[in-house]
């Protein structure tokens, strides 16, 4: 019958109780429980919602507790709560092993919002004096604390009182996101026949929100082949091909790739002059990049002999586009071409893979004398 009793009073006292909300939107403050600094009132219910500007949050202690003592705080107590979660429950005089009290303590919100809830049950018999609080906006340091496990800067962080601003490191630019550092690579040009193309940034870690665009153009004729290194890091996905950074290769019609990952592409023979690198990051991770070397090959011509009595310099086994050769002919011999005479005669390999001329032949020189001798 007790318990009954007990039971019907606590829940007849649950419906009488006065419950009122505070709205404080101040830099500081003060909250003291009803009454104070005479006992709190029975059937009380008290909430203080604190509000400070984003970029600060919240610190509150306590000058003075006294609160009724009940297991696990079930009847009198101070509930410290954010938005979604209950910071401290504190109740009685002292801290036992399941009732706290502040003491000397302070509670620090993770954010700029905190909730301070008072109540008192169906009776105070021994007039306990309830609290007396104050509380202020502190500034958070963004510079030192982490976002979603990455720096709140992608390079530099300047904290000030009530907010923070990113800066980058020379070379890049920040980007719309105010945080993330980028860089802007949209005009390489390569125009020798061979080179060498990294990320940006290669060992270090590439940049984020960056798209880069690296192009080889070379004379029609030639023909550029890419060689990927052995260090080949981009960011990928599991189960999606390339969702996140990722390299492609446009030559002509042809494309290759996507590619990312840590194993680097094979060797690729564009068959093109005229070869696009995209290398595209998003705003995450922390890859190494990657470093190719590019050679430019020519349409290969058909073989050389050189003429009787004569020589060809260079001799090769293969001649390609853009390759020279010069003829010439032995002592008392003379390069003859389209009748004329001349001591050497020089030719080239084509784009299109012929030559820019027979090969002339060589006149013996002193039987063209004999021949005018005799007939005169």
């Amino acid at each position: 019958m007790r318990w009954l009793l007990l039971c019907y009073t606590l829940c007849f006292s649950f419906l009488k109780t006065s419950a009122h909300t505070v709205e404080l939107n101040t830099m500081f403050g003060q909250i003291q429980s009803p009454g104070y600094p005479d006992s709190y009132p029975s059937d009380s219910e008290v909430t203080w919602n604190i509000t400070v500007p984003e970029g600060f949050r919240i610190k509150l202690y306590f000058m003075h507790f006294n609160l009724e003592s009940s297991y696990l705080c079930e009847y009198d107590y101070v509930k410290v709560e954010t938005e979604d979660q209950v910071l401290a429950t504190f109740c009685g005089r002292e801290t036992t092993d399941t009732e706290q009290t502040p003491g000397q303590e302070v509670v620090l919100s993770p954010s700029s919002f905190m909730s301070v809830t008072f109540r008192s049950d169906f009776s105070n018999e021994e007039r306990f004096t309830g609290f007396d609080a104050h509380y202020m906006a502190v500034d958070v340091d963004e510079c030192t604390e982490q976002e979603d496990e990455e720096l709140t800067c992608d390079h530099y962080c300047h904290n000030y009182i009530g907010g923070y601003y990113c800066s980058c490191r020379f070379g890049y630019i920040l980007h719309t996101d105010n945080r993330t550092c980028r860089v802007e690579c949209s005009d390489n040009l390569f125009t020798q026949r061979t080179g060498v193309i990294t990320s940006p940034d290669f060992p270090n870690p590439y940049p984020k929100s960056s798209e880069c665009f690296y192009t080889i153009k070379l004379e029609e004729g030639f023909i550029v082949s890419l060689q990927f290194e052995d260090i080949f890091d981009i960011e990928d996905h599991p189960e999606v091909s390339c969702p996140y950074d990722y390299i492609k290769i446009t030559a002509g019609s042809k494309v290759f790739g996507p590619f990312c990952g840590e194993n680097a592409p094979e060797p690729i023979n564009t068959q093109s002059h005229n070869v696009q690198i995209l290398f595209r990051s998003d705003n995450s991770g922390e890859n190494q990049g990657w470093r190719l070397s590019y050679t430019a090959t020519g349409n290969e011509c058909p073989e050389l002999r050189p003429p009787i009595y004569g020589s060809i310099e260079p001799l090769q086994v293969k001649y390609s586009f853009k390759d020279q050769v010069l003829v010439s002919c032995d002592t008392g011999y003379k390069v003859l071409k389209d009748n004329l005479e001349m001591d050497t005669f020089q030719i080239e390999c084509l784009k299109d893979g012929t030559w820019s001329s027979k090969i002339p032949t060589c006149k013996n020189m002193e039987m063209d004398v004999e021949s005018h001798l005799e007939a005169e």
